[in-house]
């Protein structure tokens, strides 16, 4: 079916539609070996379109993953240092699939995986104020930890943060436990945030992101999402 090339990029999770955009105008899409335009339709099953001359593959069905990201793995689909990337880890799904926002190296826990380019911008625009939880394990100046987080209001560089939710969860092997609520995902946000409040991180670990919950979901393992989850994250 036909449509346009800036719907097409983004569906596959290329980039976004505006992005698209400045790609076609920079002239980096090409639709039968011929530059495209603005505006210009192709249909992804019938016509070769490609980006920086890297083809784009057919059509195929939208994908949800749900991955329990391990530390050390990097969120991208490759690596210039050669790192682990998620992508090993979602390679059996039957497509390639991008991360929907970003957990860093050194987190774990819910990442969430599509082919699907609206999902992944609907999700993770700031309008959507999508809640993420992580467990965060600390040490350091823990007497009024919980009040000096959920006072913040901005990061070290001057950036604004909304109120975040803490708890105390408990005791554990390595540190105190928190329960930290975020609805924004700025980089190394949490991580950050305990910096300010004079802690040191020694584990982070995403557990739910809107509706959805990492759950029993095995270090390593991925699962697709529900019609359901789907439905309720947007």
């Amino acid at each position: 079916m036909e449509a346009r090339l800036q719907k097409i990029l983004s569906a596959a999770g290329v980039c976004s539609r505006r992005e698209a955009e400045e790609y076609l105008l920079a002239g980096r899409v090409t639709v039968n070996g011929l530059p495209a335009v603005l505006g210009q339709r192709a249909d992804q099953d019938r016509d070769r379109i490609a980006v920086d001359g890297r083809p784009l593959a057919p059509a195929a069905g939208r994908l949800y993953l749900m991955l329990n990201k391990p530390r050390g793995y990097v969120t991208t689909l490759s690596d210039e240092r050669g790192r682990p990337t998620v992508a090993e880890l979602t390679a059996d799904c039957g497509a390639r699939v991008y991360p929907v926002g970003r957990l860093d190296m050194d987190s774990q826990g819910l990442l969430l995986l599509t082919n699907d380019g609206d999902f992944a911008q609907r999700v993770s625009h700031p309008s959507h104020g999508l809640e993420k939880e992580y467990l965060v394990t600390v040490t350091g100046r823990l007497t009024g930890c919980r009040e000096r987080l959920e006072a913040l209001r901005r990061l070290e560089d001057g950036s604004l943060i909304a109120p975040a939710r803490v708890a105390v969860r408990r005791r554990g092997p390595e540190g105190w436990i928190l329960s930290v609520t975020i609805t924004q995902g700025l980089n190394r946000q949490v991580r950050r945030m305990c910096a300010l409040a004079e802690l040191q991180v020694r584990r982070l670990e995403r557990i739910r992101e809107g509706p959805l919950e990492l759950g029993d979901l095995a270090e390593g393992r991925w699962r697709f999402l529900t019609d359901r989850e789907r439905s309720d994250i947007l």
